[in-house]
């Protein structure tokens, strides 16, 4: 385990900034409340029926909404410090770590699927399901002796997965799907008290429990043969303080939906303002949460019209969390060390052209069996002659849609980890297909409702942004692996959190963007197939003439100038290219499929070495994969689907825990 001088924290400031922070906060927080009250829309009607009434809005919304923001602030604040604290991270929090997608997908789950779980309290659903997503994370970067990166990309993996479960199931129930992704969104508004009552003695509960672990948590800032040798029990305490960080988060989420990034802000500004033992840090993070999330809850209040949120405060906060990762990059130091090199092949392929035919005859088979093998109330049926024709129309262009959809993302992701040498860089994992939907979203508040090209358009432009930027962002770095992957979760956050901003408003608009993030290709037509295949044959074309800086990429900098490549200019066509095909592919089947991780990979691992050879060895094998998940999402579940882009993540998903596992614990 990293000792805390591995986390570099803000320079020391004088010392009394922590009061001058405190005083700062508690004005800030009383002239919120004040014109709050001040400015609360007055109640139409009978002056002494409406005098009633606004007392009745005040005490009994406006009010318990203060108290309750105050609360769940502080109980987040003081989860994402002692998360930090005993995982040595800087960067850890329910959000980052999966537990509040998992709380989320446990809650979604009871509502949805199973309401005889909601016989048990909230917070224990919604702690099963934070714990059991804290306990993948954790088992996937124990090798690593919890290495903050592996934590990190970890923790995006199973977030990613959760979130994929929740809006398949959200989409199942149909009647509820706007309704249980508002809740999810982190709403703050009351009724009555019940929801502050409710957090009191929880707060209360890990306020005492947090004093009481107290001087173990001093004792675990040192490393751990310090901490041995001091009588403290490392594996039972870091435990008990996870248990107690992952209760905290989950109750807030059980009563008021997922509030992200708050434990990731918290400490991050109390270590700023001056804080640096354990007792400060924490007792600092619970403050700074409760005025954050008061703050924003306000903000929102007054900026909406007639009082109405214009957000929900947990998009509100979340719209921090991605630049303030981006912030914290600097910070972290890891061990982990991928190289390109690390992913072996299997066997180095010695006809690689036969093994292309091979790819080629069973991607073919998988094609015809789509179009031909189908589900009813008798089983497996197989269509012929009239029948199949009658089937064509409804199952072709899906099927090559899906096709042309995967083989766009499996060459976006080879660009991708050839421009950077990062074996793990693929459009899912570093954000830029959600940079893609971030683009959809503007589109979606600006137009409302856009036509096909406005949209592949808008995704192109959002696609193309996130990933220059994050080039940007770790250029310095000489694109280190460990910064590029962190840089792109911290880009997919922030998109994911504009996103947010319209799936709360659980409008029509609301709905089309859950269906892209989905990847439905139920609808999918002549018009989606003709964008797959022109938009394949017309990105692909110009790599017929990149083979030589796909091959000189890999090995860095460097060895690129001496061999009179112009490093920058490469990149950048290469860079704008994978963004382009990646908003192509994501455009019909989402932003969650990790097709363009898993292709390339599988290339590789069977024995394509050069750039061509594995180039069209990811074509075939990313346009297989989705048109085989495409077929196999119509068959499992008959006589319903699950949507194409859920299917593949939910099949691509476990492989990337696998890969990370191995490089977790392979030694570099």
């Amino acid at each position: 385990m990293h000792g805390m001088a591995d986390i570099a924290r803000p320079q020391p400031r004088q010392g009394r900034g922590m009061a001058v922070a405190g005083l700062g906060i508690a004005c800030l927080l009383l002239l919120l409340l004040l014109l709050l009250v001040w400015l609360m829309p007055a109640v139409p009607g009978e002056p002494g029926q409406a005098e009633t009434l606004h007392s009745i809005l005040l005490w009994h919304s406006l009010m318990p909404r203060a108290a309750l923001a105050l609360l769940a602030g502080a109980a987040l604040g003081l989860s994402g410090a002692l998360l930090q604290h005993v995982l040595r991270n800087p960067i850890a929090d329910a959000s980052t770590l999966g537990i509040a997608a998992g709380a989320q997908l446990a809650l979604t789950v009871a509502l949805g699927m199973a309401p005889a779980l909601l016989l048990l309290p909230r917070e224990i659903i919604a702690f099963g399901g934070g714990v059991l997503s804290l306990a993948v994370v954790l088992a996937l970067s124990w090798r690593r002796q919890l290495d903050p990166v592996t934590v990190a990309l970890s923790g995006m993996i199973v977030t990613m997965i959760a979130s994929a479960l929740s809006i398949a199931i959200i989409l199942a129930r149909g009647e509820y799907v706007m309704s249980i992704f508002i809740w999810g969104s982190g709403s703050l508004s009351q009724q009555d008290w019940s929801g502050v009552l409710s957090l009191v003695p929880r707060l209360i509960v890990g306020a005492i429990a947090t004093a009481l672990l107290m001087r173990p948590l001093r004792v675990l800032s040192l490393d751990d043969a310090a901490a041995r040798s001091l009588g403290v029990s490392i594996h039972a305490t870091r435990f008990a303080v996870l248990a107690l960080a992952v209760w905290l988060a989950a109750s807030v989420t059980a009563i008021v939906g997922v509030i992200g990034f708050l434990g990731l802000a918290a400490p991050a500004i109390a270590r700023y303002c001056g804080a640096r033992t354990t007792t400060e840090i924490t007792t600092g993070a619970a403050i700074i949460g409760a005025g954050l999330l008061f703050a924003a809850d306000s903000l929102m209040q007054l900026l909406g019209p007639g009082f109405s949120d214009l957000a929900p405060a947990g998009a509100a906060t979340a719209l921090f969390g991605g630049p303030l990762l981006l912030l914290l990059l600097p910070r972290l130091r890891s061990t982990l060390n991928l190289q390109v090199a690390s992913v072996s092949a299997i066997r180095r392929l010695s006809r690689p052209v036969v093994g292309l035919a091979v790819l080629f005859a069973g991607v073919t088979a998988v094609f015809l069996g789509a179009l031909a093998v189908g589900a009813s109330d008798d089983g497996l049926t197989f269509s012929l002659g009239a029948s199949f024709a009658d089937l064509l129309p409804f199952r072709l262009p899906r099927i090559v849609a899906a096709g042309g959809a995967g083989a766009m993302l499996a060459v976006a992701g080879l660009i991708m980890q050839r421009i950077t040498g990062n074996p793990l860089a693929s459009p899912e994992v570093l954000g830029v297909s959600a940079g893609g939907g971030a683009g959809l979203t503007v589109v979606l508040f600006l137009v409302g409702f856009p036509t096909p090209p406005v949209m592949l358009g808008a995704m192109a432009i959002g696609a193309v942004v996130t990933f220059l930027l994050m080039m940007a962002l770790t250029a310095r770095s000489g694109f280190s692996s460990e910064r590029v992957l962190l840089a792109g979760v911290a880009a997919g956050a922030l998109a994911m959190s504009i996103m947010t901003l319209v799936l709360a408003q659980g409008d029509m608009r609301s709905y089309i963007l859950l269906l892209w993030l989905s990847g439905s290709t139920n609808n999918a037509g002549p018009l989606h197939a003709g964008i797959a295949l022109g938009a394949l044959v017309v990105l692909v074309a110009p790599l017929a003439f990149c083979g030589r800086w796909l091959t000189i990429l890999p090995l860095g900098t460097a060895v690129a100038r001496g061999l009179g490549l112009q490093v920058a200019r490469a990149r950048l066509m290469l860079a704008v290219l994978a963004a382009l095909l990646t908003a192509a592919g994501s455009f019909i089947v989402g932003p969650l499929s990790l097709t363009g991780l898993v292709a390339p990979h599988l290339a590789r691992m069977m024995g394509f070495q050069k750039p061509g050879h594995q180039l069209l060895a990811a074509i075939l094998l990313g346009a297989g994969v989705l048109m085989g998940a495409d077929w196999l999402s119509r068959l499992v579940i008959y006589p319903y689907q699950i949507p194409l882009g859920l299917f593949a993540a939910l099949i691509s998903g476990p492989y990337l825990l696998w890969l990370l596992s191995r490089k977790s614990g392979s030694s570099t």
